[in-house]
This record gives structure tokens, sequence and C-alpha cells, in this order.
């Protein structure tokens, strides 16, 4: 068990049935969530307080995850965010890159714990 403080992710998904799953996988893992259903909301809240990982949806209603990654980085440059969509090709796509992480949707997320793991992990202490 983590001796530190729990590490915050917020989720950000316009589908409720998948932040509920991600908020639920996630606490288990010992993590504090929050979930989001659109980036507006989330650039809002990143006004008052950070989060230790952004865990983003890319296609979304209104702002979607490229946009709020891009916006994110731009005040945060130090904020880890991992881009999770349904669709692999956005991988490729010029805006992802600044990604600390890319996860393609799949009713199993051993590898999205352990990309977080490993991200949460490579973030400089501070």
């Amino acid at each position: 068990m983590s001796t530190g403080p729990k590490k915050t992710v917020f989720v950000v998904d316009d589908e409720e049935s998948i932040r509920l799953f991600l908020r639920e996988e996630l606490v288990e893992e010992g993590y504090d969530v929050t979930t989001f259903p659109n980036g507006e909301e989330v650039l809002t809240v990143l006004e008052s307080g950070r989060p230790d990982l952004l865990l983003l949806d890319i296609r979304m209603p209104g702002i979607d995850g490229i946009k709020v990654l891009q916006r994110a980085k731009q005040k945060y440059p130090d904020l880890p965010v991992i881009l999770c969509s349904a669709y692999s090709d956005y991988k490729h796509d010029f805006g992802a890159w600044s990604a600390d992480g890319y996860f393609v949707k799949s009713a199993r997320l051993d590898g999205l714990k352990e990309m977080i793991r490993e991200v949460l992990e490579r973030k400089p202490a501070g």
C-alpha cells in the first residue's frame, strides 16, 4: 500500500457509463478520481486545482480531447495527460503528440492502469 497521499486523476468522457467504469476501476487502484462529462467543465476546474493526471476521451461534443490537451499543456506543461479513445487512428494526429500516453479503449483496463502508474512515476516531484 502506498504511504503518500492519494494521487488524483481527472477522467473526462462524454459517456456516463465509461466515466463510472473508469472511476470504479481507478478508485479500486487507490486513486482519488473526479469525473467530468466534457472538456469545458474540466478546463474550468483546472483553473482552481490540478490533478496528478488527466485522462481524456478524444471524441466529445464541444471541445474535443485534443483541444483540451493542447489548452491544458499550454497552461500546465508538466501536467501528465493520457488520451483514451476507441479509435487508434488518433494516435498519429499531430495534436495528440504532446500527450504522455495514448490508450485504445477496451473492457480490459490492465494496460491503462499500467500506463497511469508509469506516467505518474516519471512525473517530476514537486
